[in-house]
């Protein structure tokens, strides 16, 4: 079992990988909790979990909404839950980001902590303090940066995780490992097979030492004012691709850092036999690297992307596998470089 603090100004999270979610109880305070969980997770764990409410959303990235919210709202007021009341979100991305949101603003904020179920939830939607949920079908637009008191991440639940999603997490690890750490990148080209296969020290590896690289930036700039953005390599045109083709999060960020990387090499920042590399890498990871691109339709979701200031976009790019940089470029020169 690992266990690495993030310190901010609000507190200390603590993420222990290597924990079973059955230790769940010993990470409760003294009190009263109520969980937070999907269908699918109630279906597979319920009989597990402590003995508390529990308060369930439905499945997908459509209950990511305003509406969700108002629903666990309601229950918390029926439930009588107050100002002592702990929120425990055990679930996928989806459920950390509304729960950890949920939490953040009822009666101006009740403390929480997270069991990560999926593996993009483990090496990125439940660590850092980011919550968040979408509007009018745009990623993340409403959202607070508000630290759970702990997470835990026990990597036997990905065992029950759909295939599909979890090849999607990947895609995190791949990016952690592009803007921080080439020698990581280059560990998982040489363990993607073992990856694919769920191999328990492989994951151990991947999915600690890119929750290390994560919680690192965040302790630099919790609040995404400059070094934070570092982690959204791919994410700016992931999240319009997910607007205009309802994709998996994990399979959208494969296909933006593949542009993302190609755009580096246009901009004469990285070398193109560095972009083939990290294509590589997500294509035998089993994520997709081409698409059909409505171009029209992927700038227009683009521009409304919350790191647009006017006219411009800070976008991530590579100088090499390892090193991320961020430059402002127009949408002009954007819709340019992407025909």
């Amino acid at each position: 079992m690992k266990t690495i603090e993030i310190a901010t100004g609000t507190r200390v999270s603590k993420i222990v990988i290597g924990e079973s979610y059955k230790n769940l109880s010993q990470y409760l305070p003294s009190g009263r909790s109520i969980i937070i969980t999907d269908d699918n997770i109630l279906k597979l764990y319920g009989h597990v979990f402590p003995a508390v409410p529990v308060i369930s959303i439905g499945l997908g990235e459509k209950n990511k909404t305003l509406d969700t919210l108002s629903l666990i709202f309601d229950k918390l007021v029926e439930l009588e839950a107050d100002r002592s009341t702990f929120i425990v979100a055990i679930g996928g991305g989806i459920v950390c980001d509304v729960a950890g949101f949920a939490a953040s603003v009822f009666m101006r904020g009740l403390p929480f902590g997270f069991v990560s179920t999926s593996l993009l939830s483990q090496v990125d939607a439940s660590v850092g303090g980011k919550n968040g949920v979408n509007f009018r079908g745009y990623k993340n637009m409403l959202g607070v940066f508000n630290q759970p008191e702990f997470v835990i991440i026990d990597t036997s639940m990905l065992e029950t995780l759909d295939k599909r999603e979890f090849r999607s997490g990947f895609a995190e690890i791949v990016k952690a490992a592009a803007i921080r750490d080439e020698a990581l990148f280059g560990y998982i080209e040489k363990h993607c097979a073992d990856a694919l296969n769920n191999k328990p020290d492989v994951m151990e590896k991947l999915i600690h030492e890119s929750v290390l690289i994560k919680s690192r930036v965040v302790l630099l700039d919790e609040k995404e004012k400059g070094e934070r953005k570092i982690l959204n390599f791919g994410h700016t045109f992931a999240h319009a691709i997910e607007h205009t083709t309802g994709m998996l999060h994990g399979e959208a960020v494969s296909l933006g850092m593949v542009l993302a990387a190609n755009l580096s090499v246009k901009l004469g920042l990285l070398p193109g036999s560095e972009s083939d590399r990290i294509a590589q890498a997500l294509h035998r990871l089993g994520l997709p690297v081409t698409m059909q691109t409505d171009h029209p339709a992927l700038i227009s979701a683009m521009k409304k992307d919350k790191k647009r200031e006017g006219d411009f976009l800070h976008m991530v790019f590579l100088d090499r596998i390892g090193n991320a940089v961020i430059k402002k470029i127009s949408y002009k020169q954007l819709e340019k470089e992407l025909l």
